[in-house]
């Protein structure tokens, strides 16, 4: 399902399959209005979400002020990762761009949470409606 461009609205964009069903996972959950966010196809790669947002979205997102992205990636263990990230985010974004994703890698989560990434996505939207933090608190996700 597609967005409507002349309202608010989030799009996702994940690294790799594992990011693109957590994503889903989010979305799926009871409180996601699915009409304001659409997860994009992956790109293959962290390095590769960076550049198509560069190249892509970044226009995009001036022409629509009404846009949101949040871009998903592994961080690898990389304590370097998120600065590679914001260096292509244009400061007059900064508000309207996230970057969020496993330490690691998801398949970790998974096995640590011990349930598939689509239910990890759904217990982190259930999270943020309650404000609750068990699952953002995880040690692979508490750098979010």
């Amino acid at each position: 399902m597609s967005v409507n461009k002349y309202k608010s609205h989030v799009f996702v964009l994940p690294e790799d399959d594992a990011n693109h069903q957590i994503a889903h996972g989010f979305q799926l959950h009871e409180s996601v209005d699915r009409r304001v966010i659409q997860v994009l196809p992956c790109p293959g790669g962290w390095t590769k979400v960076r550049d198509e947002f560069s190249k892509t979205h970044i226009a995009e997102m001036d022409r629509n002020a009404r846009r949101h992205m949040v871009l998903v990636v592994d961080f690898d263990q990389d304590r370097s990762r998120l600065d590679d990230m914001k260096s292509v985010i244009p400061s007059r974004l900064t508000d309207r761009v996230f970057v969020v994703g496993v330490w690691s890698q998801p398949e970790e989560l998974r096995s640590a949470q011990g349930f598939g990434l689509e239910e990890v996505g759904i217990k982190l939207a259930e999270e943020c409606r309650e404000g609750s933090r068990s699952v953002w608190n995880h040690p692979l996700l508490q750098h979010n």
